[in-house]
């Protein structure tokens, strides 16, 4: 059973018979990138399939993928580790007996709309709102999904082997792998940020890849070969322009790691060349506070708050945050390098130009388009 306190609960699978070792992370409920994803590096039965977590939450489709997922594992080849929106035995229990966490849970599925219980109610026919007593419908739910809510409670915590360890966000090297506690790897922010190296390869999700990066953005897996971590959370659902990345290792104790990602994007062929930026600078989750200095309809000019950094933005992303800030979405100034015939993804289509990403990396091409 997952609790937040407990120690992590290992498995060591014997991985060495499959044609290939291939790692996901932070689906996110987004069972459309992942279906796409499997499909594009045609996955299949001579494959093993690690999830590192976070399959669930944030997305619309938490319950499908869910189902999806235990139907995979069911078959031999998919093994999944929890991440933190997976772990639901302390919240179900709050939901019993902790009164200030129901309700703050309560808010939450009524606010959001979706989730992984706000589903399971659904389907019952149950509609949360801010004054839905979820307490009634709770023997219904836990007979209803007894199946669901069991796997859930049983998932590891890490998954280890010979060569490598798949975990959702890090692990520390100064505890004993088995004395670690459950809340703490499946939820370290910053983990490549706190300078640790490893003897085998740690395999992680959880902190988006392009939160490790200040002056553009970039979705791809960040392989760190003299610490050995590999970080592939692609920003699926929480970046606009994130990606659902797979790491490849190509045969049991191989280091010679790939990597296949999916997007919906439409694809387009780049007619001009263009130098990438000298400077520029990336405004990103967590430190996203601006100041407006000049309101347009299409883009403001505004000064990021904390280094005063300033930028024209598109006036769309701008929000307030549930403190009243004004704030946001991920963007940046960022001019890519672009050669004539490449092949770039549009995200937005601007009249000064195409916000892009061109071999995952996200940024403004000013030059000539044509369809593929």
């Amino acid at each position: 059973m997952i609790n937040w306190y407990d120690k992590v609960n290992i498995i060591r699978p014997d991985l060495s018979g499959y044609r290939r070792i291939i790692a996901v992370s932070d689906i996110h409920a987004n069972l459309d990138y992942f279906q796409h994803l499997l499909e594009k590096i045609e996955f299949g039965k001579e494959d093993a399939l690690i999830i590192a977590g976070d399959f669930l939450e944030k997305g619309e489709r938490s319950l499908d993928t869910l189902h999806l997922i235990m139907d995979m594992v069911e078959q031999g080849n998919t093994f999944a580790v929890a991440g933190n929106c997976d772990a639901w035995t302390d919240i179900v229990e709050w939901l019993h007996n902790n009164d200030d966490m129901r309700k703050r849970w309560t808010g939450y599925m009524a606010i959001k709309r979706t989730g992984i219980l706000y589903e399971m109610f659904r389907a019952m026919g149950v509609e949360v709102t801010m004054d839905t007593d979820v307490r009634q419908y709770l023997p219904a739910l836990h007979e209803t999904f007894r199946k669901e809510l069991k796997f859930l409670e049983d998932l590891p915590t890490v998954l280890e082997t010979d060569h490598y360890i798949f975990v959702h966000s890090g692990i520390s090297p100064y505890i004993p792998l088995e004395e670690q506690r459950q809340g703490d790897v499946m939820k370290m922010d910053n983990f490549r940020g706190k300078g640790w190296s490893f003897n085998k390869w740690i395999i992680v999700g959880h902190w988006p890849v392009m939160l490790y990066i200040y002056d553009h953005c970039c979705a791809n897996p960040i392989i760190d070969r003299d610490r050995r971590i590999i970080s592939i959370d692609g920003g699926c659902v929480l970046k606009d322009d994130g990606q659902l990345n797979a790491l490849i290792i190509p045969g049991y104790g191989s280091e010679e790691f790939t990597w296949e990602w999916y997007d919906p994007f439409p694809v387009k062929i780049a007619l001009d060349g263009q130098k990438a930026s000298e400077s520029s600078y990336y405004i990103r989750w967590g430190d996203s506070e601006v100041e407006v200095l000049e309101s347009g309809e299409e883009f403001s000019r505004c000064r990021h708050v904390r280094t005063g950094y300033e930028m024209d933005i598109l006036t769309k992303y701008l929000f307030r945050d549930k403190e009243g800030k004004l704030c946001t979405n991920d963007c940046s100034d960022y001019e890519l390098e672009v050669c004539p015939g490449d092949e770039v993804s549009i995200i937005e289509e601007t009249s000064r130009g195409y916000y892009v990403k061109n071999k995952g990396t996200s940024g403004w091409y000013r030059g000539r388009i044509r369809e593929k």
